[in-house]
């Protein structure tokens, strides 16, 4: 097969066991730079070119698409739909993921555990949703936030306040979250391969640090996750629509709760921590069931 991968950055870690992984197995993969991506609309031509020339002969798409740049990456991917290349991960599907709240309000809607969360735009309400999360403490998130940016946890009242004041007074979009001190600042990253966890791991944070992202200089280890952890995981990502993702929970005393489903999730973490030839198992899940022109979401934007 011809695949091409929307990435940005050639040289991390996943994309290239990805490129090695699809050529081990004899494909052929090109790395292309999102933002060097072009849509060209006209009535029952959708095109794509790169560098000023058009894109085509592909069989699969695999979207690696920066949080940075989801809007643009997102159009450029739809493109690739409206032109029958199969994708690992649909649009719609990584659009859901990437939106904090739309993504809580769907798994909510499913029964799925989720911390308490709260949402308001009027600052009067500032103290009305702090105590909806049974706060303080409590800890506060920007919609648009990866990798542990934007995400504050405020352990009294009046900090609580002042940080959510601050963020919409810069009018940017926050959630409140009831913060699980139980977890004691770890979480648990399960990946999820056309419906099944391939593999688990438990991420604990740097020492005084409450987030537990590798990004933010944690750690992770091999883990084995409960029948009701794995059932919760493999929901998430049908609920998402996602093929492969990342499902982040935390270990509550009401059972696990879903912090994030990461449409794009790192390989290298799970990969050391577990042994598990994770690349490789993206690419078979490929081979079994990419065919052209079997989007969802063909023709429907």
């Amino acid at each position: 097969m011809k695949i091409a991968m929307l990435a940005r950055n050639p040289d991390l870690y996943s994309h290239r066991r990805l490129v090695e992984a699809a050529e081990a197995c004899g494909h052929s993969m090109d790395v292309l730079n999102t933002l060097r991506c072009t849509v060209h609309i006209a009535s029952h031509r959708p095109t794509v070119s790169y560098n000023g020339e058009k894109v085509n002969g592909y069989d699969v798409v695999i979207p690696r698409i920066g949080a940075s740049i989801t809007n643009y990456g997102l159009a450029i991917l739809r493109q690739f739909e409206m032109a029958g290349v199969w994708s690992l991960n649909e649009s719609v599907a990584i659009g859901r993921s990437r939106d904090k709240l739309r993504s809580m309000q769907i798994l909510a809607k499913h029964g799925l555990g989720l911390p308490l969360t709260a949402f308001a735009h009027d600052p009067k309400q500032t103290e009305e949703i702090i105590r909806a999360v049974n706060g303080p403490p409590v800890v506060i998130k920007l919609l648009e936030g990866t990798q542990g940016i934007g995400v504050v946890l405020a352990e009294t009242m009046s900090s609580a306040k002042s940080v959510i004041e601050a963020f919409r007074g810069a009018n940017v979009n926050i959630l409140v979250q009831e913060f699980i001190k139980e977890a004691g600042g770890t979480d648990i990253r399960a990946l999820v391969i056309g419906g099944k966890v391939v593999a688990a791991m438990q991420r604990t944070g740097a020492p005084d640090e409450f987030r537990s992202n590798l990004h933010r200089g944690g750690s992770a280890k091999l883990i084995k996750i409960t029948p009701e952890e794995r059932s919760t995981a493999v929901r998430a990502a049908k609920r998402m629509g996602l093929n492969v993702c990342g499902v982040d929970m935390l270990r509550s005393n009401h059972g696990p709760v879903i912090m994030e489903v990461n449409s794009s999730p790192g390989l290298e973490g799970i990969e050391q921590a577990t042994g598990k030839d994770i690349a490789g198992m993206i690419i078979k899940f490929i081979e079994d069931h990419a065919q052209q022109g079997k989007t969802k979401t063909k023709g429907k934007g």
